[in-house]
């Protein structure tokens, strides 16, 4: 192929048939030792490795890519597999991932063992033969270039190679350079196996290039797509992937070809050539003139190639470029950008947004702390409660299954279009300011965008959304609720136990009920019978919040924030601060008992679990958690989400956090103490403030702080009532999944929650396992039968599913790759920009900043903590954390202070911060990356800074 002319745009290349491949070996026929680039496809990926897949993908679809061949796996099987690798191996699987000096020496003994192993003449002869002028000689392992992880610069590349025996001598170099330190650590850091990889060894045509650089189709930095982002230096392209000068920048937006930024770098170093082979840095003398090495022409081409391969492959991509001395434009190497948070999608049926219109999204997940991505059945389970919340506002859903059309998901997370609340002249004033309270960040990078044309008020009328607040509020007698709860708390509380009571009666399916019916039984609590609970619940604690506004509004200028935060500690009739109490009381209980706390600190939590579960625990140990789960066991760490399990299906989370309570031997930090204290504080401050008002307005101040104490803590129990009900759901799906598993169309019960509910109902119409055509237990394998399709499939998949158990197996390995991202976005936008990576500045001055959410200071060392399950959290240690739900809270007990990477000031974390008087400040963004366990740090929770 002689390449592409240098102003010929990228669409003009004829469209080539795919070269017929040979067939992947069979039997005893042994695979290929080498195969060219146009015999190459995309299923070859275990032989040829990652990058050679793609390269064989852009060859066969006419992309100007340099011709070569690949030295398949099948070389390096051959010449290591009777080597002592496989002792390496067996160590490293049984090496933690954090322990770098273990895993550096295994890698070094790697190395060292591929190196000294000899080459068969039969594929030292292979590889010379494909030694034909100046090659690049590159790694492909079966792991790399891949849709999660890429891999980039983790084995080796050697440039212009010269001889056969310099081309087999860097060939065996890129055999251990599968063993580089850097390979082998991010491997175990992503959860891959090392002896699942082998290598491959690309032999390319050098392209001896003028200019060369690196392009994305996509911005890495703010998300945005259809954005090629070019950086370009003289010379060959190593210069610009190792890092090693500073390139020319440019931003093309690939729909109009526009340059919108262009920042020339010094290019002071250039990789070039030598006539022997090998390559040398090159010091180029600085340019007075600053002109680039690029041409405007040569960008738009590059723009346009681009977006010519992100099309082929249907998702954004990282490129390396060439462009030779005749000008002619090459590619070297394309592989998918792993880093961009997926845009979220709509179900089908849904009515998604208008092609071309600029949406925003709001991270659900994230304002209720959840970090991990939800089950597919969980997901489900969220439309399901927003069609019964839009039913509510008075807005059917066609599809009640596909939820409500603002109710989106990306990357496993909850997301819904806020779009038309901050086009609305309403929502743009409430919405951000119920986030002051819940997600202050997110109110934050919600109100950059008002400025932006795009998102301009179209609704600024007051009476559409006036009249639908009045229609609810009088459906639900909301007003009468609150005023009767502020006359009397009393009955405030007897009507949520009635409430409770009555929802415990409704809850279990029928006795007696057939799978089929326990999921009617499911849909049609969650589609209509739960949410609209809530609004009887909600209004007593709203107008305990309302009290303590209106004694801010009394006293004016008269109080600090700190002050009427006191009003908040130790609140009374706060569900999740009864249970950790009532943990505490166990812990107190078990520390009295010799054999059971011997056996708590001793044994581990996951043996503990299965003596509870097998009813062999001592007495006091066994029979108090009993009683705890009994109340609490329906919670659970990311309890929102039906799909995971409930403690009292798996306590091992709390029965860690029982015995971090009994190495806490200070009785003034005790939980009861610090709760009593709080409690008489706030009393204090009540009367304190009441005196400083002075007079009628005294009393109207200790009324209101008052009725605030009485009601505020409320504030928890609408959730508890949904994580209720979410558990006694779980209950009845476990049932769905059981009988799933009985007749061989799931592995186990819990693998229905990796199911939609369309998917559940159409696999109990289904014919066994064995009709099916799926594995049965004799060793049979009929042809599998497909699996229903799901409400919000990509058009892009096919129709027709794999079987279920195929179909669960992915969605568990997506799920546990989505388990290891640690970033996902608070708010984005439909063209992927991410406005906070847009907006957000590195600290000043070694200081971070969030939200003031407890008052006080405290210095102590920090404990980052990403997963509460297994975590230890020494008495004082101040805890770092991305985000928080209930789960977290028994760490709150020992903690010294609290920083939070989300929330707001009204969060869940900072309430109950607040109610235990331990110093927090939340939404600081980058406080589990920026702090370090160990580390000592100052929080200030009146001011909002973390000192370090």
């Amino acid at each position: 192929m002689d390449g592409m002319e240098r102003d010929r745009p990228a669409d003009d290349i004829p469209p080539t048939t795919p070269p017929a491949r040979p067939p992947l070996p069979r039997g005893d026929v042994p695979p290929p030792l080498i195969l060219k680039f146009e015999d190459i496809g995309a299923e070859m990926l275990p032989l040829v490795g990652g990058k050679a897949a793609n390269l064989g993908v852009l060859t066969s679809a006419g992309l100007p890519v340099p011709p070569g061949l690949c030295v398949t796996t099948e070389a390096y099987r051959r010449v290591t597999e009777r080597t002592a690798l496989k002792d390496v191996l067996a160590a490293l699987a049984t090496t933690p991932a954090g322990d770098i000096p273990a895993l550096n020496a295994l890698a070094a003994k790697a190395r060292g063992i591929v190196l000294a192993a000899p080459v068969p003449d039969d594929i030292a002869d292979t590889v010379r033969g494909g030694a034909n002028g100046p090659v690049a000689v590159r790694s492909s392992a079966t792991a790399e270039d891949l849709p999660h992880a890429s891999f980039a610069g983790q084995q080796d590349t050697y440039l212009n190679m010269i001889g056969a025996d310099a081309v087999l001598d860097a060939v065996r170099r890129c055999w251990a350079s599968l063993w580089t330190d850097r390979a082998v650590a991010y491997r175990a850091a992503n959860g891959i196996g090392h002896g699942a990889v082998r290598l491959a060894v690309v032999i390319q045509k050098m392209v001896q290039s003028e200019t060369a650089g690196v392009m994305f189709t996509a911005n890495p930095v703010t998300g945005r797509r259809h954005e090629a982002v070019i950086d370009a230096s003289p010379g060959l392209g190593e210069a610009v992937v190792s890092g090693a000068v500073n390139p020319d920048h440019f931003v093309v937006d690939t729909a109009t070809g526009r340059i919108t930024e262009r920042r020339l770098g010094d290019k002071l170093v250039a990789v070039r050539s030598l006539a022997g082979g090998g390559v040398e840095h090159v010091e180029t003398p600085a340019d007075p003139v600053e002109s680039a090495c690029i041409t405007d022409a040569q960008l738009g081409a590059l723009a346009e190639l681009g977006d010519r391969v992100e099309r082929h492959y249907r998702t954004p991509q990282d490129i390396e470029w060439a462009i030779d001395a005749a000008g002619v434009l090459w590619l070297t190497q394309a592989r998918p950008i792993t880093t961009l948070y997926p845009i979220p999608h709509h179900a089908e049926s849904s009515g998604g947004p208008v092609p071309g219109d600029t949406r925003i999204y709001f991270c659900f997940s994230l304002a209720q702390g959840l970090y991990r991505p939800i089950t597919p059945m969980g997901m489900s389970a969220f439309r399901l409660l927003s069609s019964s919340v839009f039913e509510m506002l008075g807005t059917p859903v066609a599809d009640r299954l596909a939820g409500a059309p603002p109710v989106t998901e990306a990357g496993g997370r909850l997301f819904f279009d806020v779009t038309g609340l901050i086009r609305s002249r309403v929502g743009r004033v409430a919405f951000p300011k119920v986030l002051d309270v819940m997600e202050a960040r997110s109110a934050k990078v919600l109100r950059g965008l008002f400025d932006d044309p795009r998102f301009g008020v179209i609704q600024p009328s007051l009476r559409p959304p006036l009249r639908r607040a009045v229609r609810i509020a009088a459906r639900f007698h909301i007003p009468r609720r609150a005023v009767r709860a502020l006359r009397a708390p009393a009955s405030a509380h007897r009507d949520v136990e009635l409430l409770r009571e009555r929802l415990r009666g409704r809850l279990p399916a029928p006795r007696g009920a057939t799978p089929a019916e326990r999921l009617d039984h499911v849909e049609r609590m969650l589609g209509g019978q739960i949410f609209p609970l809530l609004p009887t619940i909600a209004p007593a604690a709203a107008a305990g919040f309302a009290m303590l506004g209106l004694a801010a509004l009394v006293l004016g200028d008269r109080v600090r924030p700190d002050e009427l935060e006191t009003v908040l500690r130790g609140l009374p009739h706060n569900v999740t601060t009864e249970m950790d109490l009532a943990l505490w009381r166990l812990a107190t209980r078990v520390r009295e008992d010799g054999e059971a706390a011997s056996l708590l600190l001793g044994a581990p939590a996951t043996e503990l679990a299965e003596r509870f579960h097998a009813g062999t625990l001592p007495g006091v140990l066994g029979s108090g958690l009993a009683d705890f789960l009994s109340v609490y066991g329906v919670r659970a760490v990311a309890e929102i989400d039906l799909g995971l399990p409930r403690w009292s299906e798996d306590p091992t989370h709390i029965i860690g956090v029982l015995a971090n309570y009994l190495r806490l031997e200070d009785p003034a930090l005790a939980p009861d103490a610090l709760f009593a204290r709080g409690a008489a504080e706030a009393t204090l401050m009540i009367k304190t403030l009441g005196g400083r008002a002075g007079g009628l307005r005294g009393r109207l101040v200790r009324f209101a702080l008052g009725r605030t104490r009485a009601l505020a803590g409320l504030r928890e129990m609408p959730k508890y009532v949904m994580v209720t009900a979410l558990a006694a759901m779980r209950a009845e799906l476990l049932a769905v999944g059981a009988e799933l598993a009985s007749r061989g169309l799931l592995s186990r019960a819990d693998d229905v929650f990796f199911l939609t509910f369309r998917e559940a109902r159409a696999a109990l119409t289904a014919p066994s396992s064995r009709e099916a055509g799926a594995p049965t237990a004799d060793g049979d394998r009929p042809t599998p039968a497909p699996a229903p399709a799901e409400a919000g499939a990509h058009p892009s998949e096919v129709a027709v599913r794999p079987a279920l158990g195929d179909l669960v197996a992915r969605r568990r390995a997506e799920a546990a790759r989505e388990l290891r991202r640690r970033h996902v976005p608070r708010v984005l936008l439909s063209d992927g920009t991410e406005p906070e990576a847009i907006a957000v500045r590195a600290p000043v001055d070694g200081a971070l900043t969030g939200t003031p959410a407890s008052a006080g200071t405290v210095t102590g060392r920090a404990r980052v903590v990403l997963d509460p399950v297994g975590a230890h959290l020494e008495p004082g240690e101040i805890l770092v954390c991305p985000s928080t739900d209930p789960g977290w809270t028994p760490l709150f007990l020992t903690a010294g202070g609290l920083v939070m990477e989300m929330g707001g000031a009204n969060s869940h974390g900072a309430v109950v911060a607040r109610e235990y008087g331990i110093p927090a400040v939340v939404g600081v963004s980058g406080a589990a990356k920026h702090i370090v366990t160990g580390q000592e740090i100052t929080v200030d929770g009146a001011s909002g800074v973390v000192t370090t």
